[in-house]
């Protein structure tokens, strides 16, 4: 059923993975050049990933406890992400290589809290259909 809540979390994850790294810079570097998320060949393959697994979780509704690992197994790709823009971003010698942060590097954390969102409504759908199962 694609009319429950988790599917919107779902998709407004894969938006934030997919899309707003378009949008948003990750950060301006000391020579005025700005960074975006299609810029660096890790951040490109992690988004996609998560871009990937958000849809695929999306189209297995009818298997809860599958949409259920997809999403860890996306917040996972999340939590490395992120790990990897604080890396960037918080460089050892200063202003050496990030000048100015930009809204992209949270578009992971964001991602995270849909995910949690939509693994709490699956959580919820599973213990009703359990509830269900007990009174036949």
């Amino acid at each position: 059923m694609l009319q429950r809540i988790q599917t919107i979390y779902l998709l407004l994850s894969a938006i934030a993975c997919g899309v707003l790294p378009f949008v948003f810079s990750l950060w301006t570097e000391e020579s005025g050049k700005v960074i975006y998320g299609t810029d660096l060949t890790t951040s490109i393959v992690l988004f996609a990933a998560s871009t990937l697994l958000s849809v695929i979780s999306i189209f297995s509704f009818t298997k809860r406890q599958n949409q259920f690992v997809l999403n860890r197994l996306n917040m996972i790709f999340n939590f490395i992400l992120l790990g990897f823009f604080v890396y960037r971003t918080l460089s050892l010698s200063g202003e050496a290589e990030v000048s100015e942060k930009g809204i992209g590097v949270v578009l992971p954390a964001i991602s995270i809290v849909l995910l949690v969102l939509a693994n709490k409504a699956i959580k919820k759908d599973e213990d009703l259909v359990k509830s269900v199962d007990r009174l036949r």
